[in-house]
């Protein structure tokens, strides 16, 4: 009879390009990946041992020894923060009768620490045994604890309604909501599965004619950096290679973003045919959707929508009608890495190893997944392109501003009454948005625009517009209240996860982070000095010899705080004598060295 393992390599022909997968299926299987299977693994796959250890040891999700028949990761963002997260910890600490990062003496539960899971709009929240859980009270992690001590599965465990839309369909059955409160004339609109491929076949569009129309339309990268997708999908189309990938970017792991769920969930048909059309465009036969392993909890929902969308002929031969023209998707799961939302880091997660970014050049557009063409879009950028297919360039001008044109879907979470997705037209100020989420302008103290990576506004720069030639965002908008101590909860909590997300590989993102957190938790003690302030602006330059954005953007929590807020550090300022003063206490440092072999100074 052939072992678990064995039957996971022959799911996916024992190809080792396919080791995220094979890895995540053992997991789930086994609740933890036993070091003698990894050698198992390494030796079916004909890689080494270590090849297989580095990728686990990368990976948030991936775990070497047992976390627990039930595995708690409690979001520690920072809008968890804000919800009461610190109340919620203590009371799964107490009641499960371990730490978190332990598991209880039984085996029974494990408690652990995660960055943002992409339900910052229903904090606090966690990820129970792969389920989401959302909006947590004391009451009910007293009633989740019950419930594992008495056996209940984690269906029966869940106890609450079903999320709005299609989170309670047969296929997602999902407590998760979506919260659309603003629906907009791209995204949220009317879509029939394959219109957009219907278009193409009917006016008989070519390859370049659909570059063309996306191109006129002025579309730009909806994940944060703007780039013409159009002008994307011409490189990659004129790039050498003997087959070429489209790859939808899902991993939005950037603190406070969560649109790319609610749209794979409402609207997985209008991303999937975005990256048919890609494919068409650039001359593509497959695709491949990259998730976050948060949402995991998609995978047979989204699955479902691919073999229909097979069924009608959507994909395939002959793809929504267009002769000659065959496409295919599949899915590929993360396991926790901020950083694969850079795009070369995305496909080398793709590709079975660790998520580190590549030098570049060469840009993917010219050697990406297994060294092909390979163009990486964003959820949000796929859907503006397959409706300009459907609808024209025409008519895509006329949404937004001449510089930024279309919408653009926002994730608002934080000190508001209504957290949640909003669909705008570009130039919408930020003022707008307060009083649009119910967010009284007067008792806000700022506005962190674009999560961690992006700025820290204040309220004289309210009356600023959303658009690439002003305030460009990737989609997130935390509102923070004046009630909230700025430094302490929000920029150290930006701080401590990029210090945790850093894949180590430049010295400047891997020790400037430390550095920075070293810096404002002096300040936040009371030993800081002016000069502190003005080394953490002069490090700037430094951070950009970093080979991504992560290491380019880890210090705007602080650097943006600095110019925005700069009276908040410089309350803390107590001592103003700049003469060198070392920290540093001896006697302390080697306490616990003199009790354990008893010596006495």
């Amino acid at each position: 009879m052939k072992s678990m393992v064995q039957n996971v390599l022959e799911r996916y022909d024992s190809d080792a390009t396919r080791l995220m997968d094979i890895l995540i299926d053992v997991q789930e299987d086994q609740g933890y990946l036993p070091p003698p299977v990894l050698g198992e693994i390494a030796e079916a796959l004909d890689i080494s041992e270590v090849d297989v250890n580095q990728t686990v040891s990368f990976y948030h999700f991936f775990s070497t020894e047992p976390r627990g028949k039930y595995s708690i990761y409690l979001n520690n963002s920072v809008v968890a923060e804000m919800m009461g997260r610190e109340k919620i910890a203590e009371t799964f600490e107490r009641e499960a009768g371990c730490k978190f990062g332990e598991v209880t003496e039984d085996g029974l539960i494990g408690l652990f620490d995660t960055p943002c899971i992409g339900m910052n709009d229903q904090e606090p929240a966690a990820i129970i045994n792969g389920s989401i859980v959302t909006n947590l009270t004391s009451f009910r992690v007293k009633e989740l604890v019950k419930g594992m001590r008495a056996g209940l599965s984690i269906g029966d465990l869940r106890a609450q309604s079903l999320g709005d839309g299609m989170n309670a369909s047969e296929f997602l059955y999902s407590t998760v909501d979506n919260n659309i409160y603003k629906t907009g004339p791209v995204v949220f609109s009317d879509y029939g599965p394959g219109e957009s491929l219907t278009a193409i076949a009917k006016e008989g569009l070519s390859p370049e004619q659909v570059i063309e129309r996306v191109k006129a339309s002025g579309i730009r990268g909806r994940g944060g950096a703007g780039f013409p997708t159009a002008l994307k999908w011409e490189f990659c189309r004129k790039a050498q290679g003997e087959k070429r990938y489209v790859f939808c970017n899902a991993d939005e792991g950037e603190p406070g973003t969560f649109k790319d769920r609610v749209i794979l969930t409402e609207r997985p048909n209008l991303v999937l045919d975005g990256m048919t059309v890609a494919g068409y465009a650039i001359g593509a036969t497959e695709g491949v959707l990259y998730l976050r392993y948060e949402y995991r909890y998609l995978r047979r929902y989204l699955e479902k929508t691919l073999a229909d969308m097979r069924a009608a002929g959507h994909l395939g031969k002959n793809a929504g009608g267009i002769k000659g023209f065959e496409f295919d998707i599949r899915l590929q799961f993360g396991a926790g890495a901020y950083v694969c939302g850079e795009e070369s880091a995305l496909i080398e997660s793709a590709e079975g190893k660790r998520g580190e970014p590549r030098d570049r050049p060469p840009f993917p557009v010219e050697k990406g997944f297994l060294g092909m063409p390979t163009v990486v879009n964003n959820v949000e950028t796929l859907c503006q392109a397959a409706k300009v297919i459907v609808k024209g360039a025409d008519w895509y001008r006329t949404l937004g501003t001449s510089q930024s044109t279309g919408t653009k879907v926002l994730s608002v979470s934080g000190d508001c009454k209504f957290p949640g997705i909003y669909e705008v037209e570009w130039g919408f100020s930020v003022n707008d948005m307060l009083d649009m989420v119910g967010a009284e302008a007067v008792k806000v103290q700022a506005v962190q625009v674009g999560g961690p990576s992006g700025s820290c506004i204040a309220s004289n720069e309210f009356g600023r517009v959303l658009s690439y030639e002003d305030l460009a965002t990737g989609g997130s908008l935390i509102i923070i209240g004046d009630q909230h101590d700025l430094l302490k909860v929000v920029v150290r909590n930006f701080i401590d996860f990029f210090v945790k997300e850093s894949c180590g590989s430049c010295s400047t993102c891997r020790a400037l982070t430390l550095m920075y957190r070293k810096t404002l938790e002096k300040i936040l003690a009371g030993h800081g000095k002016q000069s502190d302030i003005q080394a953490m602006l002069d490090w700037v330059p430094i951070a950009l010899a970093s080979r991504c954005g992560l290491g380019h953007t880890a210090p705007n929590p602080i650097v943006s705080t600095i110019k925005n807020f700069r009276h908040l550090y410089e309350e803390r300022i107590v001592n103003t004598d700049e003469t060198f003063e070392s920290s540093f206490d001896l006697e302390t440092s080697v306490a616990e060295a003199n009790e354990a072999v008893g010596r006495k100074w």
